[in-house]
């Protein structure tokens, strides 16, 4: 009897698929209702959830789809892949939002935040300025996508390591 060994790619590819959707879907949610000029962030941490979740299911769906096998490098590889497509998946979407759909949203944000900043009577100007400039920096299409793209590999290593470690179960005899 021969078994055909999987690819993790398959899953990665849908399962980063669902997540990149989900926030795009998130994000398109928060512009439409104006709920980031009005200051409210609560829907964008639904993600934080939604994302170690998607990553777990994600090599599950692995491990179930291999005979219940997984080794620790299986999972790693599914999960950080799942994590990649998604971040690829939004950073697309972020770059033509920025860029074709809306490109001055990320100067009324800035200017949203300056406005509240400077409400604040322990907060001089000169912070004020120098804290704005460090949003723009980071606020950028490019730099924000790069970061997004680093952070989204990062914590998809972490779920990964953390999903395999509880599912191992290795084919000893394969």
């Amino acid at each position: 009897m021969t078994t055909t060994k999987l690819s993790p790619g398959k899953f990665a590819m849908n399962y980063g698929i669902i997540l990149g959707v989900t926030m795009i879907l998130i994000a398109v949610i928060m512009y439409v209702t104006g709920m980031p000029l009005e200051g409210i962030q609560w829907p964008q941490y639904l993600y934080y959830l939604i994302f170690p979740l998607v990553i777990i299911l994600g090599i599950k769906a692995y491990k179930a789809k291999n005979d219940g096998f997984l080794s620790l490098g299986e999972a790693l590889k599914t999960g950080v892949a799942i994590a990649l497509v998604s971040a690829l998946v939004y950073v697309i979407y972020v770059l033509l939002f920025n860029y074709v759909i809306d490109p001055e949203y990320n100067t009324k944000i800035i200017e949203v935040v300056r406005d509240q900043m400077l409400e604040n009577p322990d907060i001089t100007e000169a912070q004020v300025d120098q804290t704005i400039g460090f949003v723009e920096k980071m606020s950028d299409p490019i730099v924000g996508s790069s970061i997004w793209l680093g952070l989204s590999l990062f914590f998809g290593l972490i779920y990964s390591l953390i999903g395999g470690l509880v599912m191992k179960n290795e084919n000893i005899a394969g």
